[in-house]
């Protein structure tokens, strides 16, 4: 059951990857130069005060982890980032594969 509600949670971030990527596609045409939604300004449009406190937390705690890794991420396109995390959790949540010659007792 569980498996199953990540796996579910990883196709809507696929899918929501897929939306931005159309997002921003049909944005790059109208303006005619590339334009790219990056993850950082998503978070902020959706819950600026969340991402405020992570960064708190963070620097405060592992103030490397926040130069390094996290402010990488926030500078990536959404598109990707949405797409990334989506194709691991179903990756990692798969169901499993049947033994054969075997039973599952």
């Amino acid at each position: 059951m569980i498996r199953g509600f990540f796996r579910l949670i990883g196709l809507l971030l696929l899918a929501g990857g897929f939306v931005f990527l159309v997002y921003d596609g049909a944005r790059s045409i109208a303006d005619q130069a590339v334009r790219l939604t990056r993850f950082g300004e998503f978070w902020n449009d959706i819950h600026q005060t969340s991402q405020q406190a992570v960064r708190t937390w963070m620097e405060a705690s592992a103030p490397w982890l926040w130069d390094h890794v996290v402010k990488v991420i926030l500078n990536q396109p959404a598109f990707a980032v949405l797409a990334v995390v989506g194709i691991l959790l179903m990756l990692l949540f798969r169901p499993r594969r049947p033994l054969i010659g075997y039973s599952r007792n």
